[in-house]
C-alpha cells in the first residue's frame, strides 16, 4: 500500500511524523468545528481518537458538517465521525463518548490519558470544567471561541484568550477562568463582528437564538485548530 502520508512527509524533519504516533487527541464536540478539525487531524497521522458528543445529524447541519450529508442524517454524531476517521485510516482507533459532556460526568473520562484535548464546545460550564482539568494535569488544551453569526474567515486567528475582544463567549470564558487562576488559553478566535439577523427560533421566550452560520468560518476554524494540534505534538515529542 502506498504511504498516505508522503505529501505531509515531504513538509516535516526525517521520522517527525513517526514521534507523534499513538499520541491520543480528544475532541469534544463534533459540530462545524470539530468535525473538521477531526478531519485534518486522521489526514495528518493522528491515529488514535477520543470523540464526545451526544447529538445526531439533522438536516440544519448539512451546511458546515464535516460528516453531515442525506446518507448521515439521523445517525449519532459519534458514530458518522467513528466511520469517517476508518474510512480514512482503518488502523485508527476511535473511543467514542455517546453523552453530552458536563462537569458531573468528568469522572466518565480519563484526562490523564489525553496527549491534547480540543474544546469545540459552547456549554461555559463544560468548557470551564475541561480547561481547569487539563490545566490541573497538565494536558494542551486549545478552545474554539465564537464562529456563529460570521462569514469572514479571514478574520480568524490563534490567540491567548486574554487578547480576545467582542466575542462574549470569550468574556465570559475569560472571567470565570481569572477565578480559578487560569489567565493564560490558547484560543481559535474570530475579529469579525457579529452579523445582525433575524432570530431562527420560533420560540419568543428562548433564553438564546440560534446563531446563524456558514460553510465557512466554522470550517477553517477546526482546520486552524487541528494546525495547533499537530505542531504542538510535534514539538512535545522532538
Amino acid at each position: 500500500m502506498d504511504n498516505q502520508f508522503i505529501r505531509l512527509e515531504a513538509l516535516l524533519e526525517d521520522g517527525a511524523l513517526e514521534s507523534i504516533n499513538g499520541k491520543r487527541v480528544c475532541v469534544f464536540g463534533l459540530g462545524g468545528v470539530g468535525g473538521h478539525c477531526v478531519d485534518a487531524l486522521v489526514r495528518s497521522g493522528i491515529t488514535d481518537f477520543v470523540i464526545v458528543d451526544s447529538d445526531v445529524v439533522v438536516t440544519s447541519n448539512l451546511n458546515r458538517q464535516l460528516i453531515a450529508s442525506m446518507a448521515t442524517i439521523g445517525q449519532k454524531k459519534v458514530d458518522a465521525m467513528e466511520a469517517h476517521i476508518l474510512s480514512i485510516n482503518p488502523k485508527a482507533k476511535v473511543e467514542k463518548k455517546d453523552c453530552f459532556y458536563l462537569p458531573e460526568k468528568a469522572g466518565e473520562f480519563d484526562f490523564a490519558s489525553y496527549d491534547y484535548v480540543v474544546d469545540c464546545i459552547d456549554t461555559v460550564s463544560a468548557k470551564i470544567d475541561i480547561i481547569c482539568r487539563c490545566m490541573e494535569l497538565c494536558v494542551p488544551v486549545i478552545s474554539a471561541l465564537g464562529c456563529g453569526n460570521k462569514l469572514n474567515p479571514g478574520l480568524l486567528e490563534v490567540t491567548d484568550i486574554a487578547k480576545t475582544t467582542d466575542d462574549p463567549l470569550a468574556k465570559v470564558l475569560r472571567r470565570e477562568l481569572r477565578k480559578r487562576g487560569i489567565t493564560s488559553l490558547k484560543v481559535v478566535f474570530s475579529r469579525e463582528k457579529p452579523i445582525q439577523r433575524k432570530p431562527l427560533d420560533e420560540d419568543e421566550n428562548a433564553k438564546r437564538s440560534t446563531p446563524g452560520s456558514s460553510a465557512f468560518v466554522p470550517s477553517v476554524a477546526g482546520i486552524m485548530m487541528a494546525r495547533e494540534v499537530f505542531l504542538d505534538l510535534l514539538k512535545r515529542s522532538a
